[in-house]
């Protein structure tokens, strides 16, 4: 699976790993790329922030971070685990992100969680969407997705969403572990995205 088939941020171009894989390692991740940014960077303890960006009071931000160009970071979100926000993304107030990468020009609007997922570029998360990122219900925890007609097996037992550019989620929904929305997905407010049914996920899991 590539991820330039769902965005198109210079960034992921040419990424071999799958996404859970990036995920996975997102801290790592994120470190490298903080001694590569310029000097446009204010850099402190693990935290990069453009002199453009604006964060406000409150928001909590752990390291490894990246808030790029033009982003916004309202009070008390909350970024841990690895998080990458390319430019102009917004975070409202109350949001959760961790381990996660928002690509350029998407908005995660108030209390919202976004585990471990790619989010593409200008991406729509309307208030209260969750994009869980582990098989509570599961005995089996292993994250399987389901995509081109196929369960992909990720080995990782966290994984939430990989998100297309252009895509438009809706107030209080809720994406299970392992979602794939295509560029431009439209999902309608108080929706729950499962892409593999109880039964099915269950004879996946084995």
């Amino acid at each position: 699976m590539r991820i330039s088939d769902y965005t198109a941020s210079a960034r992921f171009h040419g990424e071999s790993a799958p996404p859970w894989e990036i995920c996975n390692n997102a801290s790592e991740i994120v470190e490298s790329w903080i001694g590569k940014l310029s000097g446009d960077y204010n850099i402190v303890n693990g935290v990069a922030i453009h002199k453009t960006a604006i964060v406000e009071k409150a928001a909590i931000l752990k390291p490894p971070c990246i808030i790029s160009e033009g982003c916004f970071v309202a009070a008390f979100a909350y970024l841990r685990g690895g998080v990458w926000l390319d430019r102009n993304v917004v975070l409202g107030p109350s949001t959760e992100v961790k381990s996660s990468f928002f690509c350029a020009g998407s908005k995660a609007a108030h209390f919202n969680f976004c585990g471990d997922s790619i989010i593409g570029e200008n991406v729509n998360i309307e208030a209260g969407v969750i994009l869980t990122n582990y098989r509570n219900e599961w005995e089996n925890k292993e994250i399987i997705c389901y995509e081109g007609g196929q369960f992909i097996h990720t080995k990782r037992n966290k994984f939430g969403s990989l998100i297309g550019d252009g895509a438009r989620i809706g107030a209080n929904s809720v994406l299970a572990p392992g979602s794939i929305l295509a560029k431009n997905a439209i999902i309608s407010r108080l929706s729950l995205i499962d892409q593999i049914p109880a039964s099915k996920g269950r004879a996946a899991a084995g």
